[in-house]
């Protein structure tokens, strides 16, 4: 079974769930869900601007642009 911090062989969609999932349950910020995660936050925020998103601190969420 894939651990779900391996966001990088998961689909866009699903990785936009589970962070946004993350962010609304169990992290406060985009730096505390990427020490959760053990992501590098620099290589995050590149990942979800590519699939079109950008964080939005006031939601604490992802969202399209």
């Amino acid at each position: 079974m894939m651990a779900t911090h391996d966001i990088s062989r998961l689909d866009d969609a699903i990785v936009y769930g589970i962070l946004n999932e993350k962010l609304r349950l169990e992290c406060d910020g985009i730096e505390a869900l990427s020490a959760h995660m053990d992501l590098d936050q620099n290589e995050l925020e590149e990942r979800m601007n590519n699939m079109g998103c950008y964080y939005d601190p006031l939601s604490n969420q992802f969202r399209f642009k």
